[in-house]
């Protein structure tokens, strides 16, 4: 298959809410030779609560270990702690029981636009017992690490990156260490801060350049003893915690048009940076000083609880922060100066921040 070709099947499968059919057709590339043999298991009792249905599509071998291939539908539960455990420990159980050394799973729920892909994997460990004899023990690999939410609404950039170098790189023969190292956190990672590195340089950059551009701002930074080193860091870092705010729906949260009230934390636009470089919530001419600086140091960083956290230049509601880290550096006079860090350099960071997952926790949403 083309490279083009197989793009165009990843961004099909990754990109969109969960169809099975598009899975197995993905599956069927990724394994050469694969048979699709579709087979509805069985739901244990102490799992039903969990899990609505699960289907087994069929097995690959690398030559020496067996990967299951599944789709679950899950349920709705309270607990998402309590349902990742199940969810684990159902995948472990069939593993188990069929004699498969991993599996890949897709899960997905009522909603299917957003899922996730997972790999699970069985690990045998040799111990001792209480009586001294040798004993084989199973040990299920943290689902946490080997996850990627994808679907219509997830930035998914690392899972299909990865995917189309796995299969253009094992052209369809991986091996499970193959498999288990295209799921590795430490990918993702290494490939984030090698980008986020380029963004402060870039940042760091064009802080420097509208600095000699204006000896106000030059002045104010000498004075404050403020480097552009620790402005950049600090700058970054707050667009890095932004994205986890809207990641949880906490920015740019509006009222509902039925009732006039506003809705529940939670509710607002998981791309409100996207919005609000795009213009789409209010017009700038600066993205750094009509927008950044006031959503940092007025709406992040002022108690509005009597007004429901309202924050009227952008017309929503804006959670108060009590931190440090919506303080201006130095206590610098935002208001009086007028730092033109370039609206591209913004851009471009936002592109970047765009591609990743921002989670608390690496196996939540």
């Amino acid at each position: 298959m083309k490279e083009e070709e197989t793009v165009r099947l990843i961004d099909g499968v990754f990109k969109n809410a969960f169809n099975p059919g598009r899975y197995m057709g993905f599956v069927q590339v990724l394994f050469d030779d694969f048979r699709i043999l579709p087979r509805r298991l069985s739901i244990w009792r102490e799992f039903k609560g969990y899990v609505d249905e699960a289907y087994s599509v069929g097995t690959y071998s690398d030559g020496g270990y067996t990967v299951a291939v599944l789709y679950v539908r899950l349920t709705r539960v309270a607990s998402r702690d309590r349902a990742r455990t199940m969810q684990r420990n159902f995948i472990a159980k069939f593993l188990s029981e069929e004699g498969r050394d991993a599996a890949l799973v897709a899960f997905y729920g009522d909603d299917h636009e957003d899922w996730r892909f997972s790999f699970v994997r069985l690990e045998y460990e040799l111990g001792t017992g209480d009586d001294g004899r040798i004993r084989t023990s199973v040990k299920l690999t943290p689902a946490r690490r080997f996850s990627y939410l994808v679907g219509k609404n997830e930035p998914n950039h690392t899972c299909r990156k990865q995917f189309l170098d796995l299969i253009q790189v094992t052209s369809g023969r991986p091996t499970l260490a193959d498999i288990e190292e295209h799921f590795s956190v430490e990918n993702v990672t290494k490939e984030f801060f090698e980008k986020y590195k380029a963004c402060y340089l870039d940042l760091m950059e064009s802080l420097e350049r509208a600095l000699d551009a204006d000896p106000i701002c030059k002045t104010e930074f000498t004075e404050k003893e403020i480097s552009t080193v620790d402005f950049s860091k600090k700058l970054l870092g707050q667009i890095v915690f932004l994205y986890f705010l809207q990641k949880k729906g906490w920015l740019g949260v509006r009222r509902d048009p039925a009732t006039g009230r506003f809705q529940e934390w939670g509710t607002g636009p998981k791309d409100f940076m996207r919005r609000l470089y795009d213009g789409e919530i209010v017009p700038y001419e600066s993205f750094f000083n009509d927008i950044l600086e006031p959503l940092f140091y007025e709406a992040l960083a002022e108690d509005r609880s009597v007004n429901e956290d309202y924050y009227s230049r952008f017309r929503c509601k804006i959670p108060f922060l009590n931190g440090g880290l919506f303080e201006p550096i130095q206590n610098y006079n935002w208001v009086s100066t007028n730092l033109r860090i370039e609206n591209e350099v913004f851009g471009d960071i936002l592109k970047t921040f765009d591609e990743f997952n921002f989670t608390i926790k690496e196996d939540e949403p």
